[in-house]
C-alpha cells in the first residue's frame, strides 16, 4: 500500500528472507540459491566475537540484515532496560538495518527474564502503558520499529478490547509499524475460536511492513505455535489473503525447532518468493 507506514519512512520491499540460526552460521554466507535478506535475533549478537560474529559479517556483505528481538519487554511492567535498548541502537546502525521489530508482550517481571512471550490484557491502559515506551525505544534506536502480533494460549484478565482493536490502538497511537505473523493468526484464530480472515480485515494493513510465516504443531485440543516445522496449507492459504489486501510484503520463513537443512528452509522461502511475485502482478 503506496499510501501506508512503509511509504511514508521510505521503506522498500525486501522480498523472502530466512532466519540466521546457529547451525546456518558456516552455510549461509555461502549459500549460491536465491535470497533476498536475512532476519536476526540481535539478542545472540549484542555481544560481539567468534563464529557468531562472523557469520554476521559474512552474511551482511550479502543481504540487508533486520533485527528481530525478543528482548525488549515492551509491554512488561520493569523499566525499559536502557543498557539493552543502547546495544541494540548501536547493532541496528553498525548493520544498517531499515528497521527492527520486536513482539507486542512482556518477557520479563521484576527484573527477571521469563524465557516467553507472554500476552498483555487487551484494554485501553495497556494501550496507555505501551505506546510512550513504543515511542521511546524509535526514538533511541533511530528507525521505523515494528510490533509482532504474539500467539497465546490463555487471555489474560482485564480486556475489554478485541485483539485487533488493542493492534490498531496501539500502532495508531504509538505511530509504530505492523510485523504481522500470519502462523500466529492461524493459531489463534483455531483456539480462541475467531475467524482468522476476519481478524486481518479488522487489522490497520496499511501499517504492515513485514510478515512471518512458520509452522505450528496440532494437538488434539490446541494449537502450538513451535516454528518446528513447514508452513502448513492452511497458513499459506491464509498468507495469500493477506496479500491480496496488502501487495507484496518482505516475508520470513521462520524455522527454530528441529531445524532441518539450510536447503529445507531456503525451500519455503521460494515458495513465499513465488506468491510474492504473483502478488506484484
Amino acid at each position: 500500500m503506496s499510501h501506508g507506514y512503509a511509504h511514508r519512512h521510505g521503506l522498500k520491499f525486501l522480498g523472502a528472507g530466512i532466519g540466521l540460526r546457529r547451525g546456518f552460521y558456516e552455510t549461509l554466507p555461502l549459500t549460491e540459491r536465491a535470497l533476498d535478506w536475512v532476519e536476526i535475533v540481535p539478542e545472540n549478537f549484542l555481544t560481539l566475537g567468534g563464529r557468531s560474529q562472523q557469520a554476521l559479517d559474512a552474511c551482511a556483505e550479502r543481504w540487508p540484515l533486520l533485527p528481530h528481538g525478543v528482548g525488549l519487554n515492551i509491554g512488561g511492567p520493569d523499566p525499559l532496560d536502557d543498557g539493552y535498548i543502547t546495544r541494540l541502537a548501536a547493532l541496528t546502525r553498525r548493520l544498517e538495518s531499515p528497521f527492527f521489530s520486536d513482539h507486542l508482550c512482556y518477557s520479563r517481571l521484576g527484573g527477571v527474564y521469563l524465557h516467553d512471550l507472554l500476552p498483555l490484557p487487551f484494554n485501553e491502559e495497556a494501550v496507555e502503558h505501551v505506546v510512550p515506551r513504543v515511542r521511546e525505544v524509535m526514538d533511541r534506536v533511530g528507525r521505523p520499529f515494528l510490533l509482532e502480533n504474539p500467539s497465546y494460549y490463555a487471555r489474560m484478565p482485564g480486556g475489554t478490547l478485541s485483539e485487533a482493536t488493542f493492534l490498531r490502538c496501539v500502532a495508531e497511537e504509538a505511530d509504530c509499524g505492523l510485523l504481522l505473523d500470519v502462523n500466529n493468526i492461524y493459531v489463534n484464530a483455531q483456539n480462541h475460536g475467531y475467524a482468522p480472515r476476519a481478524f486481518v480485515d479488522a487489522l490497520p494493513l496499511e501499517r504492515v511492513v513485514q510478515i512471518h510465516l512458520a509452522g505450528h504443531e496440532r494437538r488434539p485440543d490446541v494449537l502450538i505455535d513451535t516454528h518446528g516445522g513447514p508452513v502448513c496449507d492452511g497458513v499459506w492459504s491464509l498468507y495469500r489473503y493477506v496479500l491480496e489486501r496488502t501487495g507484496p510484503v518482505s516475508t520470513l520463513i521462520e524455522w527454530d525447532q528441529d531445524i532441518p537443512s539450510l536447503e529445507a528452509v531456503l525451500d519455503e522461502a521460494d515458495g513465499a518468493r513465488k506468491l510474492l511475485k504473483e502478488a506484484v502482478r
